[in-house]
This record gives C-alpha cells, structure tokens and sequence, in this order.
C-alpha cells in the first residue's frame, strides 16, 4: 500500500461504470483518502471509460479475445495495473473472471461489489432471481476477491426491504443507490487503515471481522 499519501486505485469496468463515478467522486470530494489512478476496461466500447476521461482520470483498455489466451489477457493487465503503481485494484461491474493466479498474486489488494446478500445469489441475474424466489429482502455484498467466483469474505452489506410492486428494474435501481454509498465506504476504510488483510481473512479496526457488517437502507 502507498505510505504518505492516498489510496491508489484502478477500477476496473465493463460497462457504464456507474459504482466508478461513485467512487471517483468520492475521493475528488476528499470524502475519502483515495484517488482514481486508473480506469481499464476490455471493452473500448464501455460508457464508463468516457465518464473517466471526462473526470480527468487516465483510461485504458485490455481487448478481451478469448479463454484461450487468458494468460495474455491477464499479462497486459498487471502490466497496465502495474505502471498505474496500483495499491488496490477495484472491480465494479468488470464482467470476466480473474484466474486464480492473477487473484493470489494480489491477494487482499482485489474488492467487488456483488448485486445479493452473498453467500446467496451469486452470478448473474440476481434481481430477477430474488423475485422469481419470493424473498423478502435483497441488497449487495463488497467483498474481497478470491478464487471462489463471488465466494470471498464479506465486509459491508447493504441491506432493502423488496416491495410488494418491485420489478426487476426498480429492484436494481434501489439496490444500486446503496452499492455507491457502501463502497467507497469500504475503500475509505482501507484508506484509513481500519481494513486490512491478514492471515487469509479482512481486519477491521484491529480484530478478525468473522462476519459481514450490515447495514440497512430504506
């Protein structure tokens, strides 16, 4: 991590990068001690790398061509993540799934934010299938990465009663409105030293957090 100065982050994306400008407003406010080093995508089509370049923040792209040449794919992101001198790397809707190598060889330094109350609903299509199962609450997990696809520690979640007259549009759009409040929070946290990883699992003001903390939104 950086000693005597901000945060570092790359984000990366695949879309319209919204939990991004979430984050990068955050730090340009000073609401949190980070800054947006980098912004990378592997679709050059992806709306979130143009809000970027329109907050100043450098962009870049690493085309995707394929499961077969992931250990390429994977070599021309750490090299972009690494002249970013990146302290953590910041997946926010980056749609491909790191192997496990990648993950290990930063392990503790990768966060994403999943659209469920983790352990349940991982993968796509979490919305739809929260309704579709009649459940009575829904919300999203930031959480470490690891090699488990959706299956690292949790540190926050947030938390929505479902509605009676929810689709899966309103649904989405409520629990989004809480990702950008929980996330940045958590990068804040490790920016302040108050999240940390150690010994395989997250520390949170100086004790083993066994348990995702909670909090619940209108």
């Amino acid at each position: 991590m950086s000693s005597g100065g901000p945060l570092r982050l790359a984000i990366l994306i695949s879309g319209r990068g919204s939990n991004m400008g979430a984050i990068a407003s955050a730090c340009a406010a000073g609401n949190i001690q980070a800054r947006v080093d980098l912004v990378l995508s592997e679709r050059p089509e992806a709306g979130g790398l143009e809000t970027a370049r329109a907050m100043g923040i450098p962009t870049g792209t690493v085309p995707w061509t394929g499961p077969a040449q992931r250990d390429l794919f994977e070599g021309a992101l750490k090299a972009a993540l690494a002249a970013a001198r990146a302290d953590v790397i910041v997946l926010a809707g980056f749609m491909r799934i790191l192997s496990g190598e990648f993950v290990q060889a930063h392990a503790g330094r990768i966060l994403n934010i999943h659209p469920s109350l983790l352990p349940h609903y991982r993968g796509l299509h979490t919305h739809r299938r929260v309704l579709e199962a009649g459940e009575p609450v829904h919300g999203a997990s930031v959480h470490f990465v690891t090699a488990e696809l959706d299956g690292g520690p949790v540190i926050l979640q947030s938390r929505i009663a479902v509605r009676p007259r929810d689709t899966e549009a309103t649904l989405s759009a409520r629990v989004q409105r809480t990702e950008h409040i929980i996330y940045p929070r958590v990068i804040g946290w490790l920016a302040e030293g108050r999240l940390a990883w150690r010994e395989e699992r997250p520390w949170l003001d100086g004790k083993p957090l066994t348990a995702p903390l909670v909090e619940d939104f209108p």
